[in-house]
């Protein structure tokens, strides 16, 4: 019996490290995503053997090897043979950059000096390959043809750019340290190479735009690669070459200048009326791709743009432009990408890149880059956030991003329903702090009274609220609402939301609401309203003995609110705190995988006077934790879920909605 165990769990041990070796099919995924213990591993020692056998004595490594596959005894020959030649050393499609991080990795667990040897031979490839005016050519020694252009392509001299620069840095990426010759050699490389990429920023009409994906070594003009890859400016490339302008601690004034005519570049450059459909085999293999119209489509940008009207163009591997897509064969339209949406990263990044580097966003720029800055020592172009709302364009096609510096807004905030895709931006969630002290009396506006108290209202559909503080500072006079959302697709996220009765109101017609990793505060039902809302990592806090939810959920609705795991805390003064009572018979309110403080009563839920609501009302939880978590104590018209039961809560259920992921946005 005991044998018969002992077999059972070498076979298992067997077939996890099967599955553990095959978890990577790729090259380049071996090299990023396994774990830096794998690199220690046998199998990790034998991959390193295959990769220092296809080194050339030069420095460099071919393109396109699956280095971990098994070598015969030939082949090892043949590479050995080929060591003393250069034939096919490149940096295209990451080789040599990938394979020096591998070795990298490996010396980082096993200290084997080939490995750092290995390492230092490619670091010396890339130096020995740099034109002098700062460029890289494809294959180096130099290969006759278009190889010998400067090379962004696939995004090659990036990828070279920053090896030499955490080299030049000497940053803790690498496990292997170079000497100073070394090091100060990469600190002019890689100022050679922006200066590079400086200088190849295509001028159109006499304004500078983007790059293509090659330029002439000797003139840095754009120019043609293969037959299907003529002269462009690139939707791709230009992308990550921005991003790494980007990255560059106190760029100068040259630098700032080729960002924020790129960035301009891409937002006059997007597509927002086609999504690319692709069709698949039995296999999963694509089959065909097709442009299909689509009204405020994600936006895409082309490969290839015309170098003076920036149409998109295409080419089969006749050479000949075509205007769409499917006027090419299908070898090259489904063999190639076409369309990227790289440039949306360089776009989302630019806002908080523009405010560090004091490269403030002018009047006549912000319809380019929809951000506009409020600062209350008029560093920014309003010093009230409501000004900034009101100069946002109605129903835009993309975000437009309010960034509000750190300071006390003493100020009643709307964004109407006309002001969509609105973010709004913190600089801190500390020290950005939206105030007001409206309540029910204040505002003696009748019965409905409540619901005018909000300090922020958001009824514009696919906002963001973040990095701030939103505070109703009315005190414990009645209702008082911070936070009022009745709109789809909210995100709020890194907040805090403070009052005390009615803090968070959560409205709309069949809306969906996110909140995230925010800290929420009250004391009765100070979470409320009819809204479909996922609370994720969130702190619930209870001022006093009372009620934390009252849910209004419509009937029918499969999702009511939903925390997952939240901590429920309380100020000592809180003995006696309910999760929830229902504002309406349909309530639905449950809570999952969340900490529960001795604050939360025994019973844990209240029918608020309507013994209908026990029929008709659902609460529940699964797996809590916590003194207050008494599931055995629980009103018996409340519910436990199965585990079966609470795998119907994944957020893709929960915020499901025709705008794919929206919540991720």
């Amino acid at each position: 019996m005991h044998l018969k165990k002992l077999i059972i769990l070498f076979l298992c041990l067997c077939s996890f490290a099967v599955q553990s070796q095959n978890e990577y099919k790729r090259w380049s995924d071996i090299i990023r995503k396994s774990d830096a213990s794998w690199f220690a591993s046998a199998e990790a020692k034998k991959i390193a053997e295959n990769v220092l056998l296809y080194q050339r004595d030069i420095g460099g490594w071919p393109k396109n090897i699956q280095m971990q596959q098994e070598l015969t005894e030939k082949q090892k020959k043949d590479l050995i043979a080929l060591k003393k030649t250069d034939a096919e050393t490149t940096t295209d499609n990451g080789a040599t950059c990938q394979e020096m991080l591998f070795m990298s990795r490996m010396y980082a667990q096993v200290k084997d000096e080939r490995y750092a040897t290995s390492f230092l031979k490619g670091l010396n490839y890339l130096l020995e390959a740099q034109y002098a005016n700062g460029g890289w050519p494809q294959f180096y020694p130099l290969k006759k043809g278009y190889y010998t252009h400067i090379t962004y392509n696939d995004d090659s001299m990036v990828n070279i750019l920053n090896v030499i620069r955490n080299i030049g840095d000497e940053t803790d990426y690498y496990s292997i340290k170079p000497s100073k010759e070394i090091v100060e050699k990469c600190k002019k490389s890689f100022e050679k190479g922006i200066d590079c990429i400086l200088k190849t920023q295509y001028k159109q009409n006499g304004v500078l735009t983007a790059w293509c994906a090659q330029h002439d070594e000797i003139t840095l003009a754009p120019a043609n690669a293969r037959a299907f890859e003529l002269a462009s400016l690139s939707g791709y490339e230009s992308a990550k070459i921005v991003l790494l302008l980007m990255s560059i601690e106190k760029p100068s004034p040259e630098i700032v200048t080729a960002v924020k005519n790129a960035v301009a570049w891409f937002e006059k450059t997007k597509i927002t009326n086609l999504q690319e459909k692709r069709v698949l085999n039995d296999a999963g293999k694509i089959n065909d791709k097709k442009m299909i119209p689509t009204q405020n489509a994600a936006p895409l940008w082309a490969r290839f743009m015309d170098l003076e009207t920036n149409e998109p163009f295409f080419c089969d591997r006749d050479g000949i432009k075509k205007k769409s897509l499917d006027q090419i064969g299908a070898e090259r339209r489904n063999g190639y990408s076409w369309y990227t949406d790289a440039p949306k990263e360089v776009l989302k990044k630019f806002p908080d890149w523009a405010v560090k580097n004091g490269t403030r966003v002018g009047a006549s720029e912000k319809k380019i880059v929809n951000y506009i800055t409020v600062a209350q020592d008029g560093s920014g172009d309003y010093t009230k956030i409501q000004d900034a709302v009101y100069a946002t364009p109605a129903f835009p096609y993309e975000k437009v991003t309010i960034y509000i510096k750190n300071g006390i807004y003493n100020e009643k905030v709307r964004i109407p329903e006309w002001n969509t895709n609105v973010v709004l931006k913190g600089e801190s969630k500390e020290n950005t702090i939206i105030t007001f002290d409206d309540n029910f009396s204040k505002i003696g506006l009748g019965r409905n009274s409540t619901f005018y108290t909000y300090t922020l209202l958001v009824e514009g559909d696919d906002c963001s609220v973040s990095n701030l503080t939103i505070k109703n500072t009315s005190g414990e006079r009645g209702q008082a609402i911070a936070l009022s959302v009745v709109a789809n697709r909210v995100k709020v996220s890194n907040c805090k939301l403070l009052g005390n009765q009615d803090t968070l109101y959560l409205s709309g017609k069949d809306a969906k609401q996110y909140f995230k990793d925010c800290y929420i505060e009250g004391t009765t039902d100070f979470i409320f309203g009819g809204a479909t809302a996922l609370f994720e990592n969130c702190t619930i806090h209870s001022i006093k003995s009372s009620y934390i939810t009252a849910a209004s959920t419509p009937e029918g609705t499969p999702f009511g609110f939903v925390f997952k795991d939240c901590k429920l805390t309380a100020n000592p003064e809180a003995k006696d705190v309910y999760l929830g009572r229902p504002w309406r018979i349909y309530a639905k309110t449950v809570f999952i995988n969340c900490e529960m403080g001795k604050q939360i009563k025994p019973e844990g839920w209240e029918n608020w006077s309507k013994p209908e609501a026990e029929k008709k009302a659902f609460y529940a939880e699964y797996n809590c934790s916590g003194e207050g978590f008494q599931p055995s104590k629980r009103v018996n018209w409340s519910h436990q879920l199965s585990k079966k039961e609470v795998a119907q809560y994944s957020i893709e259920n929960i915020l499901k909605d025709k705008i794919a992921k929206w919540y991720f946005l």
